[in-house]
């Protein structure tokens, strides 16, 4: 019995002693392996985990590091049929360090793993680093062999239990993150007086900027947590990792999110995206894909000379109805399509070669109208007055134009107006593009509106005919423009079918003013005339159909690469300063700017080492639609300066001139 009795006494430190690791030891930590049972039944799991002590001052790294640092590492050496499970990271803390974040741990940690297939021995060699005012990097290996037999505590189960209470919990609330890096929890219990400060740690590296302002915004049940995107964020994407809420008794408690996609969301108050949507309208008046709109819009001012002031009321009353029920149906469709999970954008439809086939078939069409060559509802001549063959109807068609006309253009304020609707509900969308059509149509009423106007109009007589023809070009012009964009939305096959449409469309108008100046309605040529139209009419919308499956064409630009995600990324991994231009061929403003301002940048692109990334969004491209809404933008264009090294990308104006884009090239890094 004696014997017995010493035999244990001295196996007890031995099996003590297994249970964790002889520890690995410098002026900085302590590091040790340990088990959280001393014994295990044979296809049990378990758990084991280093523990890390730091020295004073002293931090490693979570699976995050953040800015900087790295995360420890374990490689297991197992039994056949045993294998370890990834590390459960504890919730860390934010680690400021000289103007960066970083995510990690102080004092004590444990980062356990667990096992399974049973007993046996386990052997690990670990890598870790600690850091103060430097950063050392430290290894170890590390060995214990529980023992097989049924399971029971040891001394260190205490630590797992302490660890187990450091782990963030999972969310009980929804979670959306939008294109934009707001992250959105909604659920019942949170409020204002639970939630005093909240900050999100990704959990893989560089998807929001660690080191920027984390915006808070608490409401009942609503959560809202405004974050800067870093050059990892995937818009569309699911965004992992830890929340911590702070209460107003400074208790921490830290949760798991999976934060799906969701729209993005836009911190203005209504009355000033209102007022912005007003701006833009009102200054889209003076973009240049507006001068057809201008040619249409004076056609209209002179069908007030010599009008009495409710005439003149009335017309520009239609006018203006025009452009903002177009407006609304070009809002009604966006937002269907959003709700559909189309990522759409404001000119959309010019991504589309069938509709700007029929755009050019249109303005040409009110080109030949203009020209004399048919009339809307009236005959043609017989001493026709202009004044006669125009009304409320022509007034309403007219504003309709205007807007499909001048959507390729994107004014100043606008995009914010359109994001921040478009994020919003169904009704501040809508009340948002109504803005816009009362900011477009503004002027063209107020002078309408306006008694000396009207009578300072010269008298109605045979120049306003000659006028009106005049104004015909405008409208050719308008579609030879558009001619060019099919060129490059589908190449030279798309401008041979849009040019068929045209030949087609110009005989069968013709062939409708030729029936309209017969006095006689009726007869063989009225029926052949008639139905040699309706056969022409109809060829022309089989080659503008057609073009809905040529395949797309692709702008060039010397001195550009064709924007990617992945190009920009690895750039920006390099270090590399890069310009990126997200453009449109229909996107009147786009070309513009790169005539203006991009092209004689080109020189201080090549001198300042800055790639230059070229994103082609005529045809629709998703990965195009998601970093445009990344950049708070939903159509073109976008021109974002990407600093040296970790430098924060500068968003440049919609509308450029040389010495901005040379500006934005010497911001530092």
């Amino acid at each position: 019995m004696r014997w017995m009795l010493l035999l244990t006494a001295l196996l007890a430190p031995a099996a003590a002693a297994a249970l964790e690791s002889a520890p690995v030891t410098s002026p900085r930590a302590t590091v040790t392996l340990m088990s959280e049972t001393d014994r295990v039944m044979p296809g049990s799991p378990y758990r084991v985990a280093l523990r890390m002590r730091m020295a004073p001052g002293w931090h490693t790294y979570w699976q995050n590091p953040g800015d900087a640092g790295v995360a420890p590492e374990m490689v297991f050496s197992l039994p056949p049929g045993v294998t370890a499970g990834p590390i459960d990271w504890p919730a860390p803390a934010r680690q400021p360090e000289e103007g960066l974040m970083t995510y990690g741990y102080a004092g004590e940690v444990l980062l356990p793993v667990t096992i399974s297939g049973g007993p046996g021995p386990v052997r690990v060699e670990a890598h870790w680093l600690v850091c103060d005012k430097i950063c050392v990097p430290e290894e170890g290996v590390f060995s214990i062999a529980p023992a097989a037999g049924p399971a029971s505590s040891g001394p260190q189960s205490a630590l797992f239990i302490a660890a187990d209470a450091r782990r963030p919990r999972t969310s009980p609330w929804t979670a959306r993150i939008a294109p934009d890096g707001v992250l959105t929890l909604e659920g019942q219990g949170i409020s204002a007086t639970a939630v005093a400060d909240a900050w999100f740690m990704p959990a893989a590296p560089d998807r929001i900027a660690a080191a920027a302002k984390q915006a808070l915004v608490v409401s009942e049940d609503r959560l809202r947590l405004a974050m800067q995107p870093g050059s990892a964020f995937r818009p569309g994407s699911n965004l992992d990792g830890v929340l911590v809420l702070r209460d107003r008794g400074g208790q921490e408690t830290a949760l798991a999110i999976s934060a799906v996609p969701g729209p993005a969301e836009t911190s203005l108050p209504l009355w000033q995206v209102l007022a912005f949507a007003l701006i833009g309208g009102l200054v889209l008046n003076l973009m240049p894909c507006v001068f057809p709109v201008l040619a249409m819009k004076a056609v209209s001012l002179s069908r007030l000379s010599g009008k009495a002031h409710g005439r003149a009321r009335g017309l520009a009353a239609a006018y203006a109805g025009g452009v903002i029920a177009t407006f609304l149906v070009v809002g009604g469709i966006l937002v269907a399509l959003r709700q559909a999970g189309d990522e759409t954008g404001w000119g959309f439809q010019f991504q589309s070669p069938m509709f700007v086939g029929v755009m050019v078939a249109v303005l040409f069409a009110v080109g030949l109208n203009l020209s004399g060559v048919y009339a809307l509802g009236q005959t043609v001549g017989a001493g026709q007055s202009l004044a006669g063959r125009d009304g409320y109807i022509g007034a309403f068609c007219a504003g309709l134009l205007a807007v499909l006309v001048a959507t390729p253009c994107t004014a100043p304020f606008m995009g914010v107006a359109i994001t921040a609707g478009l994020a919003s509900s169904i009704a501040v969308t809508l009340a948002v593009f109504v803005a816009l059509g009362v900011g477009l149509a503004a002027p063209y009423v107020m002078l309408a509106c306006i008694p000396a106007v009207a009578r300072a109009l010269p008298r109605p007589g045979p120049w306003m005919e000659v006028f009106r023809q005049i104004l015909a070009f405008p409208m050719y012009g308008a579609a030879v423009w558009l001619l060019w964009v099919l060129s490059l939305e589908s190449g030279s096959p798309g401008v041979l079918a849009a040019g068929a449409a045209l030949v087609l469309v110009g005989f069968a108008l013709w062939a409708i003013g030729m029936l309209q100046r017969r006095t006689r309605r009726r007869g063989a040529i009225w029926w052949v005339g008639g139905g040699a139209s309706a056969l022409a009419v109809a060829g022309a919308v089989i080659a503008v159909g057609s073009l809905a499956h040529l395949p797309p064409a692709e702008m060039r630009e010397a001195g550009a690469e064709a924007f990617t995600v992945a190009r920009l990324d690895a750039l920006r991994a390099e270090g590399k300063p890069v310009f990126v231009n997200i453009t449109a061929a229909w996107c009147v403003t786009c070309l513009v700017n790169e005539k203006v301002a991009l092209a004689p940048a080109h020189q201080a692109f090549a001198d300042s080492g800055t790639t230059y990334l070229k994103g082609d969004w005529t045809r629709p491209v998703p990965e195009i639609t998601a970093f445009l809404r990344a950049n708070g933008h939903d159509g073109v264009p976008l021109y974002v300066y990407y600093p040296p090294g970790r430098g924060t990308p500068v968003v440049l104006p919609q509308l450029l001139t040389p010495a901005m884009v040379l500006a934005a090239i010497a911001t530092p890094g």
